[in-house]
């Protein structure tokens, strides 16, 4: 690493990253962006807003800001119970849930394989909907991404008592699916083809997915008396956005959920320069995910960290970032980075901003 910039003048500097996988929470990777700065650039003034787009970490970021933080057993992705975290914020009597906390890819005790991407199922998901619909919530908000399972939410309306029973106890009530996607449930973009593979389908299995989830679109067409399973959104979480929204939900991105309740509009106004970051940066990241939405809001340059950069510099620049470093290419090599995620994201922040 170079010498530190000892004359460089101070700045303002935003770091406002996403989670890093199951590597880094977005408070954790945050921490470390900072850290890693600092030891370069003391004199910089940095504020730290933590960012998701309703995937893993999603009740993390948003629970230093509103809310009282509760804890609830449900059943997990498979066959174990999981200790799952959620919000109430009383003043408005919301509810903010996630799914990755009841049916998350962390939550399988190993990787993927064929047999868990067909067995994961959707229920602690509709348990931690009931639980907020007897504390008094009369606005729910449900943070979809890093979910294991392709059910299309079949499992959490089982747990609210089927379709017409899960309709009836949601009248009344503002359902939101905050989401990172616009695919719908079905097709070459839907949540089977598109992220099966993700949770470790092979061919096969996506094809048995597919069929599955095929079948019961019809039945959540049918009770939402329109073609949900069509609406951007529905692919979500593996299929837990339609299941949402044929019970009065509606999909709004998860990034600008949080971008709200975290004042980050306000803190980019103030900013000279913004540090973002995400496990992988490809294609994905422009589109509903936080680096995407910072990027379209931010008037000052924007530079991403992530685990893996896998865009050209053609391609983010014309989106309006700055430049991009992968942890990976810094310690040298993917396992490095992930056995060592913290000390090595530390490590490239105080590269990039000894070259600032």
């Amino acid at each position: 690493m170079s010498s530190p910039v000892r004359h460089a003048p101070a700045i303002r500097l935003l770091i406002a990253p996403d989670s890093f996988g199951d590597t880094l929470t977005a408070v954790q990777a945050a921490a470390a962006i900072g850290a890693g700065w600092n030891r370069v650039r003391p004199s910089d003034r940095i504020v730290v807003a933590p960012q998701s787009d309703g995937g893993p970490g999603f009740v993390a970021v948003l629970a230093n800001r509103l809310g009282e933080r509760r804890q609830l057993q449900v059943p997990g992705p498979l066959a174990a119970d999981v200790r799952a975290e959620w919000l109430l914020e009383p003043a408005s009597q919301t509810a903010f849930l996630e799914c990755a906390q009841a049916c998350g890819l962390a939550l399988l005790g190993g990787p993927p394989t064929p047999q868990t991407a067909l067995a994961a199922h959707s229920r602690g998901v509709g348990q931690l909907i009931a639980t907020a619909l007897d504390a008094g919530a009369t606005r729910i908000v449900v943070g979809l991404g890093g979910s294991a399972c392709t059910d299309g939410g079949r499992g959490l309306i089982a747990e609210l008592g089927g379709l017409p029973a899960a309709q009836r106890r949601l009248e009344g009530v503002e359902l939101v699916a905050a989401c990172d996607v616009e695919y719908p449930l079905l097709g070459p973009w839907g949540a089977a083809r598109v992220f099966g593979p993700q949770k470790g389908a092979d061919p096969g299995t996506v094809a048995a997915l597919e069929d599955r989830l095929e079948q019961w679109a019809g039945q959540l067409d049918a009770a939402a008396g329109r073609p949900v399973s069509a609406q951007p959104g529905a692919g979500a979480a593996g299929g837990i956005g339609a299941a949402l929204l044929a019970l009065g939900g509606s999909c709004q991105s998860g990034a600008s959920i949080v971008a709200e309740h975290t004042g980050l509009a306000g803190h980019l106004a103030a900013a000279d320069l913004v540090i973002t970051g995400e496990g992988r940066f490809d294609e994905q990241s422009l589109r509903g995910k936080v680096v995407g939405t910072l990027a379209r809001m931010s008037q000052v340059p924007v530079v991403v960290l992530a685990g893996q950069v896998a865009l050209d510099e053609a391609t983010f620049r014309s989106a309006g970032i700055l430049g991009a470093a992968g942890v990976s290419d810094h310690a040298g090599s993917v396992r490095l980075a992930l056995a060592d995620a913290a000390n090595q994201l530390m490590g490239l922040a105080a590269y990039v901003a000894a070259r600032l």
